[in-house]
């Protein structure tokens, strides 16, 4: 499995969850657990994912991503789970 944490955080509105998982059904990635919380109207969203199936190199789907985010007016980072954990261990 090619586990990969992907976080969305932004000023909320209309689509953003059906926008990002839109991207991830396209590209073959599955969601294997998904968090979200809206608070005082900011919107923040982490999600595990599994990459494996994809056709895609991680760069072109890291660049793609976080053109959505752009397109949402969002912020989107996908990291693999190893790096995710190193940045993030306390």
């Amino acid at each position: 499995m090619n586990r990969t944490i992907i976080t969305v955080i932004g000023k909320d509105r209309v689509g953003i969850i059906a926008r990002v998982c839109t991207f991830l059904a396209e590209n073959n990635i599955n969601i294997l657990d998904i968090n979200q919380s809206i608070v005082q109207g900011f919107f923040n969203m982490m999600m595990i994912v599994d990459a494996q199936q994809t056709t895609k190199d991680f760069s072109v789907l890291v660049e793609e991503i976080e053109k959505v985010g752009d397109e949402l007016g969002v912020k989107i980072k996908m990291q693999h789970e190893d790096i995710f954990n190193i940045m993030h261990r306390i």
